[in-house]
């Protein structure tokens, strides 16, 4: 087998076998001008009256007066968030012509 079918069939692999990471979204958040918490482990990050991302952190409590402070201007699955003073892991992340918002 020729060097660039064996490329081409490992990029595959990669993609079949780990899509999140291949596939995951990534919010860019220096566009944002707000946000919106959405149930108690999502924000909903607006540019203007557009939204551009929901973040989902499961693993901490939201509520409608949260600070929410980002730790980088472009956050993907797996990064850091503080909420309340607290670090939080983002699960998810979803772009906002791509997600579902609700």
């Amino acid at each position: 087998m020729g060097k660039k079918k064996m490329i081409i069939l490992m990029g595959l692999a990669i993609v079949l076998l780990c899509p999140g990471l291949v596939l995951s979204d990534c919010i860019d958040l220096k566009r944002s001008t707000s946000f919106y918490v959405a149930g108690g482990h999502s924000i909903i990050f607006y540019s203007g009256l557009m939204p551009i991302g929901r973040a989902e952190v499961p693993y901490c409590s939201l509520n409608p007066s949260s600070s929410v402070s980002p730790m980088k201007s472009y956050v993907c699955d797996g990064d850091s968030i503080m909420i309340d003073g607290s670090e939080c892991t983002i699960m998810s992340v979803f772009l906002g012509s791509t997600g579902p918002f609700w």
